[in-house]
């Protein structure tokens, strides 16, 4: 009977708004997820059932299904934030993480460092990326891992020492300048240059002593001023240091005492006015180990480390991956998708390149969900839904009548 049909037509779009009710209900909850991308409920009619002998003229629909629920990848409006480690996308591409079985893939970049200094999601998925040495970045997918990340040290190779040496002062007068030196294990050297002054003329002769080591080249000799107190005849001198017999050994140290500039001339940081003896400035190339005090993350997603040795190395460079249809990805919840055979196979880069985004360091990209949206779908879902209560209802009363026939 037409009327029974009715009912299950009803019914089948009570059924069908109620999921519907609940897309909707998930994309509101999720307003303020990090990283969330919103749902919208398609549906399609239930194949008809013809009437005649296969005419088309005939044909009665039988209700309606829930067909799928695409994801929105529209891209969020993003939130600055004060660690370095929320991280976002701006443009295409998810971040991958692993949970140990597999990869998965997110656009809510919420990592931080756990105690074996691996960056991991809130729920402990390993974030995945490239190593980088020596500012070379690695081809093989693994765990960002900063763990024992820090900043070898630099032995010094060349120092300019900027001081006075007054003109006025009498012969024997001895001033002292000392200079923070790196050797190659890092070791702080203090290189102490005592000057003493000559008679006669605005000469001094220096003695060069390390806190450490012993200075086995150039660790003495003159320098002279002429009458503007200028530097005569200067020229560059290369000292070298011997560690062998260090509490400490470190390699021989060559240290170039820059003296003059590019011209050949003095360089004008060593003067010799008639004016109390000072130091007033010291320049040298080297540093010592660093340890980890900071991160920072750039447009390329390069993961950097900033040490207290006053130097930024590279560690990690953050991957990226997209989809040919990234609305075939699966939901997995905790914010992450699955790869799905409609979604086709990854493919792996790094941002800002091909057609992957820019990482933004510092931010976080928000729920795309728009509530005034949501709202308005959900009064037209609601509708929809009390509609085909009607229906029902109606289809009821049409029964009853015809029962009602026999009386």
């Amino acid at each position: 009977m037409g009327l029974i049909s009715a009912l299950f037509t009803g019914v089948s779009g009570l059924t069908g708004n109620a999921e519907a009710l609940n897309v909707i209900g998930d994309n509101i909850a999720n307003t303020n997820t990090v990283g969330f991308k919103g749902s919208k409920a398609v549906f399609s009619d239930i194949f008809s059932v013809v009437l005649n002998n296969g005419s088309t003229a005939f044909e009665v629909g039988r209700g309606s299904q829930l067909q799928s629920v695409l994801q929105n990848f529209e891209q969020g409006a993003f939130e600055s934030t004060g660690n370095a480690l929320d991280v976002a996308i701006d443009g295409n591409g998810f971040f991958i993480v692993n949970d140990g079985t597999g990869n998965f893939y997110t656009r809510a970049g919420e990592f931080r460092i756990n105690d074996q200094g691996l960056v991991q999601t809130p729920t402990g998925e390993t974030v995945q990326g490239f190593q980088i040495n020596n500012n070379i970045v690695g081809s093989t997918l693994s765990d960002i891992d900063l763990t024992g990340a820090q900043s070898a040290p630099q032995a010094s190779t060349t120092f300019t020492l900027g001081a006075n040496l007054d003109a006025a002062a009498s012969a024997g007068t001895t001033f002292t300048s000392p200079i923070t030196l790196y050797n190659s294990v890092g070791t702080e050297v203090i290189l102490s240059v005592t000057f003493t002054k000559q008679a006669g003329a605005n000469s001094w002769v220096y003695a060069a002593t390390p806190s450490t080591g012993a200075v086995t080249a150039a660790a003495s000799g003159l320098i002279s001023f002429d009458t503007t107190g200028q530097l005569t005849g200067a020229s560059d001198i290369t000292m070298t240091i011997d560690y062998s017999a260090a509490a400490v050994p470190a390699n021989t140290q060559s240290l170039v005492w820059n003296l003059v500039g590019a011209a050949g001339a003095t360089n004008g940081k060593m003067t010799g006015f008639a004016a109390p003896s000072n130091n007033n400035s010291v320049v040298q190339d080297g540093f010592g180990t660093g340890v980890l005090t900071g991160l920072a993350v750039d447009a390329d997603g390069k993961i950097s480390g900033l040490f207290n040795n006053g130097q930024t190395d590279e560690l990690f460079q953050l991957a990226v991956a997209d989809f040919l249809s990234p609305t075939g990805l699966t939901r997995v919840g905790q914010n992450l998708f699955a790869v799905s055979a409609q979604s086709g196979q990854p493919v792996i880069g790094t941002a800002q390149t091909g057609g992957f985004g820019s990482i933004l360091g510092s931010s976080l990209e928000l729920s795309n969900v728009d509530i005034a949206t949501e709202f308005v779908t959900l009064i037209q879902t609601q509708q929809a839904f009390q509609a085909n209560a009607r229906v029902i209802t109606s289809s009821n009363d049409l029964l009853t009548e015809a029962v009602n026939l026999v009386r």
